[in-house]
């Protein structure tokens, strides 16, 4: 069976390459510039783009099945051509599709939810990656400025997300599921910044900032307004008990989610002076 991945040079899209890679499976790998995808041997990488319905005809030749990501640019605004992708999967003779969502609902996920294709919603939250933000403060400054230290979230590792992706692709028993993703463990900002500074062998510093502050500094840094509004209303004054940690990964996979710990020790040399994220 050959497996067609979009998104596949994010950080999830390459683990669902890599999983379905080494479990024997042909890939093919969509991505805007190949030239600079640096994947995994064995991948066939082509060239496509999710917001342009058309040039996926292409890739799709001999597809069986195919994992969406619910984004149209590097701002991660949500498709608008939903169902043009559906029916462009559907003509190609696709029959089972996982979809990673985006920050916000676009036409794609009612799209391929509406449909006959045997779909996976796979809906992670907060992933570990978003820590490699936190990597250049620390390699020059020794610090972490956040808002919103007291709240716990369960961040999930991308090659967690990756192998349930996979296997929803390519096992029977997972069709019109929607998984709800998280790590093994709720932590707060504080605690987070304690497991990096074991990782990486030092002591970072850490000041929670005002939503004021951190309004000021996201838009200094070109983060789009949605953005912001979508972390203060999923990260600021959510109620006590919001986030709760769900045995999803372990069910589908077989095997426990990955710690943090273990995400920030596989990046230490990310936060490490001299070296690049």
């Amino acid at each position: 069976m050959t497996f067609l991945v979009t998104g596949a040079t994010g950080s999830v899209g390459r683990h669902v390459v890599a999983h379905l890679l080494e479990a024997g499976h042909r890939v093919r790998a969509l991505t805007r510039d190949p030239s600079r995808a640096r994947l995994p041997e064995g991948a066939e990488v082509v060239q496509g783009d999710l917001s342009r319905a058309e040039s996926l005809v292409p890739a799709l030749e001999g597809v069986e099945g195919v994992h969406l990501i619910d984004a149209a640019d590097s701002a991660y605004a949500p498709l608008q051509n939903g169902a043009e992708i559906v029916a462009a999967l559907r003509d190609a003779g696709v029959r089972r599709v996982t979809l990673l969502s985006g920050w916000s609902p676009g036409t794609l996920e009612a799209a391929v939810t509406g449909s006959d294709l045997a779909w996976t919603h796979v809906q992670p939250t907060e992933f570990m990656a978003n820590a490699l933000a936190w990597a250049e403060p620390v390699r020059t400054r020794g610090v972490i400025e956040e808002p919103f230290a007291a709240t716990r979230t369960a961040m999930v590792h991308e090659a967690d997300i990756g192998a349930v992706i996979a296997t929803a692709l390519t096992e029977d028993g997972h069709e019109g599921h929607s998984y709800g993703l998280t790590g093994p463990e709720l932590l707060d900002v504080p605690a987070k910044v304690r497991i990096l500074s074991e990782a990486i062998g030092r002591e970072i510093a850490f000041r929670e900032l005002t939503v004021d502050e951190m309004r000021e500094r996201y838009r200094a840094q070109g983060v789009p307004e949605h953005m912001i509004e979508f972390q203060i209303e999923v990260f600021g004054n959510v109620p006590e008990g919001a986030y709760q940690v769900t045995p999803t990964v372990e069910q589908v996979t077989g095997r426990p989610p990955r710690t943090f710990a273990r995400w920030a020790a596989e990046h230490a040399g990310a936060f490490s002076p001299g070296r690049g994220a």
